[in-house]
């Protein structure tokens, strides 16, 4: 499969402030084609974020109702990348990096907490990120179907442990 340059990606979700952003790496193909973050119907963010927050799963094609789910929650999403060369959704294939303006963003919403969802994020943010942010970034199992070693409680519990002071009800996530 050959390279195909692609972005720039998605704009950041977010209210006017923000405690916790989390980052993916750059959009899936699924998630460009639906204009949204996690687009693939197997991949499991949003039905983890529903049960972090307890709020109801949003449906798949339900782009408001994952909007709220963030800003309703104090969090932000974004990606690392604007805009790279990949081929397909392989993520270990990206190269001619244009990260995204997340410095900025950190500074207007007043971000205390970065959280990268999966391996090839957290990789991303520390080499073109981190340096200009001074905030490093804490290593999420991914959520990508293509993590399926990571079972649904082994990700809840992790994300539910790191996300936890960043949420209401939070203090309750020991529960799940």
């Amino acid at each position: 499969m050959e390279y195909t340059r692609v972005g720039p990606g998605l704009p950041p979700v977010h209210g006017a402030r923000a405690g916790a952003l989390i980052l993916g790496s750059f959009p899936s193909p699924k998630s460009r084609e639906q204009g949204f973050f996690y687009g693939h119907p197997q991949n499991r963010f949003w039905p983890l974020l529903a049960a972090l927050t307890g709020a109801p799963a949003p449906a798949h094609g339900d782009i408001a109702a994952k909007k709220r789910l963030i800003t309703e929650n104090g969090l932000a999403l974004w990606d690392v990348i604007r805009c790279c060369s990949i081929r397909g959704a392989s993520d270990a294939s990206i190269r001619d990096v244009e990260p995204n303006a997340i410095p900025e963003l950190i500074a207007a919403l007043g971000v205390q907490a970065v959280f990268c969802n999966g391996a090839a994020a957290a990789r991303l943010y520390a080499r073109y990120i981190q340096p200009a942010a001074g905030l490093a970034a804490v290593r999420l199992p991914s959520t990508s179907p293509a993590n399926a070693a990571c079972a649904p409680d082994a990700l809840r519990r992790a994300w539910g442990a790191a996300l936890a002071p960043w949420l209401p009800g939070g203090e309750n996530f020991e529960k799940l």
